[in-house]
């Protein structure tokens, strides 16, 4: 027989097998990215163009939906009106023809824009909730209002 490779003739081989150690972390591996959670709830959302082009607003005024968390629990405003959960649809609606008098009642679900404002305390789930009802109701364009955090 021949000389092992790392070893001397007749002295042991020193060098790890480490061929079965990488084969169990790559099973571990593959384990962990088939168990790993699947996120729930996607928010659809889309980023502008990379060289900005200039958007028609012209008629088209946004309507607010605002979210604020009180001792009371979840409060809801439509353009500062304070509004129900289960009444957020209509009340939205009849805002939104209010505020884009250009548009038919047709298209205001397609075309008008629902801007949803909360502060940085509420909960992401009200946030969200709050998103997904307003889709179900049947409004396309609904984003999320964001302003610069002021400094001070």
């Amino acid at each position: 027989m021949g000389a092992k490779v790392g070893g001397s003739k007749d002295g042991p081989v020193s060098e790890p097998n480490v061929i079965p150690f990488i084969d169990i972390l790559l099973v571990l591996l593959i384990i962990f990215m088939v168990t790993a959670p699947i996120p729930t709830v996607d928010i659809r959302v889309d980023l502008p163009p990379p060289n900005p082009v200039p958007i028609r607003l012209q008629g088209l005024n946004p309507t607010v939906v605002g979210i604020r968390e009180t001792p009371a629990g979840l409060a809801l405003y439509v353009d500062e009106e304070t509004v129900q959960l289960s009444q957020l649809g209509d009340a939205t609606l009849s805002h939104a023809i209010r505020n884009n008098p250009a548009l038919e009642t047709q298209q205001i679900y397609a075309e008008a824009r629902i801007f949803v404002r909360a502060d940085q305390s509420t909960a992401y789930g009200n946030v969200v909730d709050v998103m997904s009802r307003l889709q179900e109701e049947g409004f396309v364009k609904v984003g999320i209002f964001a302003e610069l955090a002021s400094e001070g």
